[in-house]
């Protein structure tokens, strides 16, 4: 059974910064991609970045590119580093894996993604 774990959601001002991190426990994909999507109460579920562990492709969504960061600790840990953060980025920030795909078209949507953390919840105030 393949478990996600997020953390490192906080309350922090307008332009500071965050770190998540990202945990796959029990994965058995030799070539899977982990996704961060966020959700605000009562808008979709969005995909905002995505690596693949298999050859480090990574895909921004253009509203946070420049911002955050995505990179991988080891095969089982990824970070989401976010700077000069803003009010729009308050969201549950999730975190997702599933076997990779060719291209990045797909890393956007959650259909492609088949395990799931709980969220943490990130509040960026003005």
């Amino acid at each position: 059974e393949v478990q996600v774990v997020e953390s490192g959601g906080d309350v922090v001002q307008a332009g500071g910064s965050l770190r998540l991190s990202c945990a796959v426990f029990g994965s058995s994909l030799d070539d899977y991609a982990i996704g961060w999507f966020r959700q605000v109460p009562g808008k979709e579920r969005e995909g905002i970045s995505c690596i693949k562990r298999g050859n480090g492709v990574i895909w921004y969504r253009d509203s946070v590119k420049g911002r955050f960061n995505t990179s991988s600790a080891n095969k089982n840990l990824v970070y989401l580093q976010m700077n000069n953060l803003k009010p729009e980025d308050t969201a549950d920030y999730y975190c997702a894996a599933g076997p990779t795909r060719p291209g990045t078209s797909w890393m956007k949507s959650r259909l492609f993604f088949d395990y799931w953390g709980k969220g943490t919840r990130v509040t960026v105030s003005s």
